[in-house]
């Protein structure tokens, strides 16, 4: 992958195993179209392929993270077309989740509706202080499409759920950190590199135990207590024959940093 490649409506930079994905649309207040959820479809499906991808970091471009759809497009499409485009969103957020890279949520503005959906389908979210977060499908009748009915709740508990939806409000990300959606919140002019800085942390750890962590937790959601523990000791005997596992016992023991493959 090249360091830099930008897209009209998607910008692409990889710096060292950190690629950073930027939606480019700050007009329009990164609202997604069909093009742009095509775009950020394809770079998710190339990182995933790339080795030398260990960590994707998702941002906006502007004062906004993104609004959601955008409603200009939404109102020119069919019936038909307009389920497409719900389903292929659906579909981004899957791949989201269920890519083996960590996926970091950057909120550097307004993150509502699809936008949230995004957030959502993220392994954790780090935002900035002015950052506004919510759902707002209900103040336009709108009804969500990617996620947010399953996710929200999981992550934030069913009422909450209910109120956010239900009332379209926005929150703070400060107060989103206080109900467990947003990991971390940073002031502005130390967003950038404050993210770099979490980014590098999970660059040089193990990509392989990452992916496993990462599927463990995820799996655990919907699985009874026992199936989960009993899926998470398959998964401990299985790594315990990694040549990652064996390089950081190896580091630990010569008190030097470990260099991890994923394999």
């Amino acid at each position: 992958m090249k360091p830099s490649d930008t897209t009209e409506e998607l910008h692409r930079h990889q710096a060292d195993a950190v690629l950073w994905l930027k939606l480019n649309r700050p007009n329009a207040l990164n609202a997604l179209t069909a093009t742009l959820v095509d775009a950020l479809t394809s770079a998710i499906k190339d990182a995933e392929r790339d080795p030398a991808v260990r960590v994707i970091v998702l941002t906006g471009e502007g004062r906004a993270f993104c609004a959601g759809a955008d409603l200009k497009d939404s109102a020119k499409r069919t019936h038909e077309s307009g389920a497409e485009f719900v389903k292929v969103i659906g579909e981004l957020t899957v791949l989201m989740e269920a890519s083996t890279k960590p996926i970091i949520a950057a909120v550097n503005g307004i993150a509502v509706a699809g936008g949230l959906e995004l957030v959502l389908a993220c392994d954790f979210v780090v935002a900035t202080e002015s950052a506004k977060i919510g759902d707002a499908h209900s103040n336009y009748a709108m009804f969500p499409g990617a996620g947010v009915t399953a996710r929200l709740p999981r992550k934030n508990g069913v009422n909450n759920a209910k109120y956010f939806m239900f009332t379209g409000e926005m929150l703070p990300a400060q107060e989103w950190m206080a109900l467990g959606l947003v990991s971390q919140v940073l002031a502005d002019n130390e967003f950038i590199d404050g993210v770099s800085r979490i980014a590098k942390k999970l660059a040089i750890k193990s990509p392989l135990v990452l992916a496993r962590m990462k599927q463990a937790l995820n799996d655990s959601l919907d699985q009874p207590l026992p199936i989960a523990l009993r899926s998470e000791r398959a998964l401990s005997n299985l790594h315990s024959y990694s040549a990652d596992r064996v390089e950081g016992l190896a580091a630990f023991r010569e008190k030097r940093a470990p260099q991890f493959q994923g394999k």
